[in-house]
């Protein structure tokens, strides 16, 4: 997907850029890059960083670049930040985001006499590029991001460095967040809330669908309001969001807790109702009612990283205690989904897991993982856990069922919905034209098509049972109002 951070400073602001831009390598595999504006007008470095930190590609570039204003991007797809000279001046910029219309926005930008574009690899056009010709088209930054917010089909979030400050616009549905933070002397602009806590910042504001300041050393000025409407992306709280982080006041690790707790409720029988049905809550007028617990395993893990915290509330609600059978080796091992090619992902992350014998040896297992997209990795992951003398695997993702490829973040390398496992089985049992009433159907957790469709995804991939957290029990696990969330990759709702 991609992250971002931003300084303005009364002071030299490399160091803060730099840390921060690293506090998000999380989100991004392929591409770092830093520009900053000093003195000397604009500077600007960007390296590879498929197979080395972003730290370690940077270091020389910080005791190199000299500025009191920077911004800086970590990204899966094109090299940013990029330098821009225009009718607007000079300026440089990163994105976030997704746009699904870049064919029509290219034509468009031909038809207003725009000249050409520089293509990437494999013929694909520079999204952020693409997004500056947008702005430049009007007369205005402010009235260019705006025109953007319009006119891009997608989302896409946007960072522009000047010699006055920063702009900093948030995508038209607060798809992905920004966040500001300050501390003497300067302000800070970033994607993760937690990325500027130990550069002595603190939390300051965050902007709301569509707003756009002007970020300076003096202060955060408004110049577009936010929009009435969001649609957050659920799948930050579930997988992408570094556990420190928070968005629109909800923690990442807590809301993973309250995650996991729901789902051991779902296992114990004890969500017949609104309150705690173990009898603890004086508002319940239900009597408690748990049933039998449909499963005993001996153990709870997590799938490292983002299962981890899942499987911790699991086991902090159900009493079944947690452990980890298998140890993520990440000294040298780079992440499971940098290389380009499925194969190779799935090798670097089966050679990843160490597994630890005397916890996996004739022992039940309750494994929590984010999500099941293809199903490769957690499935050999099962078969790896039973080759080690496990007697049963039983899986909760902390999701739902993914049934449609994200039109938003790029949250992952699928090119096909048919990558998903979920359209995979459901090809194989409606044929070729699927209908979206027939998908809704599959998305209902209490038809019979979902049941049949949980099943076979269980057969395929061995598991001895499988049970996927629900939408309802998801949005409970965020908290914030269910209209204010983006839903779309498990319901198909825009």
């Amino acid at each position: 997907m991609g992250g971002f951070f931003g300084v303005t400073s009364k002071e030299d602001c490399v160091m803060d850029l730099f840390f921060g831009t690293d506090y998000h390598s999380h989100l991004g595999t392929r591409r770092g890059g830093m520009a900053v504006y000093g003195k000397d007008g604009f500077q600007r470095s960007i390296h590879n960083i498929e197979n080395s930190p972003f730290r370690t590609k940077f270091e020389r570039d910080v005791e190199e670049l000299k500025g009191r204003s920077g911004i800086g991007s970590i990204s899966d797809n094109e090299p940013q930040p990029l330098l821009i000279q225009s009718h607007l001046g000079s300026f440089a910029i990163v994105t976030v985001g997704k746009i699904n219309n870049e064919e029509e926005l290219i034509r468009r930008a031909y038809e207003n006499h725009h000249i050409h574009f520089m293509e990437m690899s494999g013929g694909r056009i520079n999204a952020t590029e693409l997004t500056a010709s947008i702005i430049t088209q009007k007369q205005s930054l402010v009235e260019g991001l705006l025109h953007a917010q319009e006119i891009i089909d997608g989302s896409m979030t946007i960072l522009i460095l000047t010699p006055e400050g920063i702009y900093a616009s948030r995508d038209r549905y607060g798809r992905t967040p920004v966040v500001i933070g300050r501390k003497d002397n300067a302000f800070c602009v970033s994607f993760e809330s937690h990325a500027y806590i130990n550069l002595g910042y603190h939390d300051y504001s965050e902007l709301g669908p569509g707003e756009i300041v002007l970020v300076t050393p003096e202060g955060i000025q408004s110049l577009s309001k936010p929009r009435k409407e969001m649609k957050i992306c659920s799948f930050l709280w579930v997988y992408y969001g570094y556990p420190t982080s928070s968005y629109e006041g909800v923690n990442v690790e807590e809301m993973r807790y309250r995650c996991g707790q729901i789902l051991a409720q779902r296992d114990l029988g004890c969500r017949n109702c609104s309150h705690d049905c173990s009898g603890k809550s004086a508002d319940c007028t239900k009597p408690a009612v748990p049933s039998e617990p449909s499963i005993r395993p001996d153990i709870v893990a997590g799938v490292p990283d983002s299962g981890i915290a899942h499987a911790i509330g699991y086991a902090n609600e159900s009493g079944i205690p947690f452990a980890r059978p298998f140890i993520k080796y990440t000294p040298t091992w780079p992440r499971s989904f940098m290389p380009q090619n499925q194969s190779q992902r799935n090798l670097i992350a089966k050679m990843k897991l160490i597994p630890v014998d005397a916890l996996i040896h004739n022992k039940s297992l309750l494994l929590i993982d984010d999500s099941i997209v293809r199903g490769t990795q957690l499935g050999e992951t099962t078969e790896f856990l039973y080759q080690s003398g496990a007697k049963e695997v039983h899986i909760r993702p902390a999701c739902p069922p993914l049934l449609f490829g994200c039109k938003y973040l790029n949250f992952s390398r699928s090119n096909s919905e048919l990558d998903l496992i979920t359209r995979r089985i459901i090809k194989e049992r409606e044929g070729d034209h699927v209908t979206r009433e027939i998908l809704d159907d599959y998305a209902d957790p209490d038809s019979q098509n979902y049941k049949e469709m949980v099943e076979k995804i269980r057969e395929r991939l061995n598991f001895t049972s499988l049970k996927f957290h629900r939408l309802d029990d998801l949005i409970e696990s965020i908290g914030i109002q269910p209209c204010k969330l983006c839903t779309y990759c498990w319901n198909g709702k825009e």
